[in-house]
């Protein structure tokens, strides 16, 4: 589950505070989550540099390692030298820390030989990836670093589209009989919600992009558009399938706050539909509540092995909305 950059700075704080901070860690999140104001909060906490001056050349013992090669890739000269910077004994008993922003875009010798510094830290050393498509660093990276996923900075508990689908879900609560054109009806707007998600975040990545044209088109060589462009194709669909679990998530909240109604458990995962979940508890059995939660589990194993989205959601809704 995502956290905000406020919560997960606190969980850093704590872990420095009595001394558990792991060596490395990978900062992940959609453009905008703030993935570089927490790492220089981190750095700024464990080395003393002002978090203004984290990416400065006035940092020290602090290395950043960005993409700036004209395939706007990090090369391993880059990781050489950072590794170099790294292995120097830090001074006034500051904390050496290593940055690398847009960690995904490590040419593939690099990312070999940062692997062994992740494998044998340097002493006193902390490392920071970031990256908002981190399903592109190699298994051996991922498997090494302790994962901090941020979710966009002032964002609701509930994403706009999520709301959306409390209010469906609530006028469906009143809807006394559950047929098939009604659960069908449901599984229709499900889908509409979904559509517009995946609009929104490839405008989204649309703009991102062409930005991007137009700082870099005359720094970088030919092949780094292309590669660009797949890049931007490839972050379009890891948030889509982020923001449609996040749908899937709140169908689950939904159905586990019936439960609790029914068996008058006082918590609720979505306070503000306490009513509706309430009286749809009234009207079903826990076995029945039961069946349908896992139906949506069997709909979330689907989607993850990549069956037809729009087939494995009609089916899950004609199981799940009928009486």
């Amino acid at each position: 589950m995502p956290f905000s950059r406020e919560t997960a700075l606190e969980y850093l704080r704590r872990a420095h505070e009595q001394e558990r901070l792991a060596h490395a860690y990978l900062i992940t999140g959609p453009p905008g989550s703030g993935k570089q104001l927490l790492a220089a909060n981190l750095a700024s906490l464990v080395n003393g540099t002002p978090a203004k001056d984290v990416f400065s050349s006035k940092a020290r013992e602090i290395f950043v390692a960005r993409p700036e090669s004209k395939s706007r890739r990090i090369v391993i000269a880059q990781i050489r030298e950072l590794e170099h910077a790294l292995q120097m004994r830090a001074i006034n008993s500051r904390r050496k820390v290593a940055i690398i922003p847009d960690a995904d875009r490590l040419q593939t010798e690099a990312a070999n030989a940062f692997l062994k510094t992740l494998e044998e830290p340097p002493k006193d050393s902390l490392l920071l990836l970031l990256s908002a498509l981190p399903e592109a660093l190699p298994e051996t990276i991922l498997s090494r670093c302790i994962a901090i996923p941020l979710a966009l900075n002032g964002q609701p508990r509930l994403k706009h589209e999520e709301e959306e689908l409390v209010k469906l879900l609530q006028q469906a609560s009143r809807q006394r009989g559950w047929t098939l054109q009604f659960a069908y009806r449901l599984a229709q707007e499900f889908q509409r919600l979904l559509r517009a998600v995946r609009q929104e975040v490839k405008r989204e990545t649309d703009d991102a992009f062409k930005q991007e044209q137009t700082r870099y088109k005359d720094a970088t060589d030919g092949a780094w558009l292309a590669e660009r462009e797949e890049y931007y194709k490839a972050l379009t669909e890891s948030l889509y399938l982020q923001r449609r679990a996040g749908l899937i998530e709140a169908l689950f909240a939904w159905w586990t706050d019936v439960l609790r109604a029914s068996t008058s458990v006082a918590q609720r995962d979505l306070p503000r539909a306490k009513e509706e979940t309430a009286a749809l508890a009234t009207r079903l059995s826990i076995a029945e509540i039961l069946k349908r939660i896992c139906r949506l589990q069997e709909l979330r194993d689907h989607l993850g092995r990549n069956i037809h989205e729009a087939l494995a959601i009609e089916v899950a809704f004609l199981t799940i909305f009928t009486a």
